[in-house]
């Protein structure tokens, strides 16, 4: 299963086509050779290594808050959980 996280190109090389696209601070090299007039700044969607959609800016800011949104709250469940079994009594004690 693939999670389509919008990317930022940061970077682009017009010789080679391939650019530089950032996710909250993790960068890593994409293609953009599928798509026509992208620009720095632009988000895309990167499948294997290549760049396959465009994204509007208010979408992709909006889904990457959702994604945050959901790791906090994934973070603070998993928090819970740890400090209610460190309460709990095991059965050799």
């Amino acid at each position: 299963m693939c999670l389509a996280v919008p990317s930022k190109i940061t970077e682009i090389n017009k010789t080679t086509s391939m650019g530089i696209v950032d996710v909250d601070g993790v960068t890593r090299e994409a293609s953009l050779m599928l798509l026509d007039d992208v620009k720095i700044g632009d988000y895309v969607i990167v499948h294997a290594g290549f760049a396959i959609s465009k994204v509007d800016r208010q979408s992709a800011e909006q889904t990457l808050a959702d994604i945050r949104e959901m790791l906090a709250i994934d973070n603070q469940i998993r928090s819970n959980e740890d400090q209610s079994h460190k309460g709990r009594k095991t059965e050799s004690e």
